[in-house]
């Protein structure tokens, strides 16, 4: 390995760094994604049980004891349960938005480091050759193989050492890119399934407080 960051030239020690950020970025992307991850579908069912009893202080107090971006979305609906439901789905709308800073936090190093190694390779492979042809130069057109093989080599090395790092931080944008299409998707979903619970109790609540009061109408006829 040390052989080889050697011979490639300075060059290699640009490329080597760039794999070091683009593994670090991944790694760190990772970890944050697994740590924010919950089961939607079964908070959300927790949550249902807590407003269909009318406690919506205890579920504002569930949401912030879970503190990951779709709990917040679920938090920000929760404190404003009493606006109609135009200007619920737009708080959901502004409370995602505000999430989406921390959810791509660093993944656009990864697109830089994209295109920036295969343009180091091929910084590398044109320096090569050019140390090529100034040994050529140098004996007057004429060379051995051995004195022409040093820049070549070096431009191999360069080409092939910039594709190396780039394919896999590709692959690993990709996967980042599609985990953090799936939060936001999950955040909108989990703020929108809230406004229906809402609405729901909200609908459940008034038939109940009509109730009575069609009763008293029946008495008096």
């Amino acid at each position: 390995m040390i052989d080889y960051m050697q011979k490639g030239g300075p060059l290699m020690w640009l490329i080597f760094f760039c794999s070091v950020v683009s593994a670090a970025v991944f790694v760190e992307r990772l970890i944050y994604f697994h740590r924010i991850a919950i089961d939607t579908g079964e908070f959300l069912r927790g949550l249902a049980k807590l407003v269909r009893k009318g406690n919506i202080a205890e579920a504002r107090i569930e949401c912030q004891a879970t503190s990951v971006p779709v709990t917040r979305v679920i938090y920000a609906v929760i404190v404003r349960y009493y606006l109609p439901r135009s200007e619920l789905r737009e708080i959901v709308r502004e409370a995602g938005q505000l999430e989406v800073p921390r959810l791509e936090h660093n993944i656009g190093i990864l697109l830089a480091i994209i295109y920036v190694c295969p343009l180091l390779g091929l910084l590398g492979t044109v320096s090569g050759l050019i140390q090529a042809f100034v040994q050529l130069s140098a004996n007057n057109g004429y060379a051995t193989l051995a004195d022409v093989s040093g820049g070549i080599y070096q431009s191999l090395l360069t080409t092939a050492a910039g594709l190396a790092i780039t394919i896999p931080t590709v692959l690993a944008y990709c996967f980042l890119s599609a985990r953090l299409n799936s939060l936001l998707h999950e955040m909108e979903r989990a703020g929108i399934e809230t406004i229906n619970l809402l609405e729901d109790e909200e609908a459940n609540r008034s038939i109940i407080e009509f109730k009575p009061n069609a009763q008293m109408a029946t008495d008096k006829s």
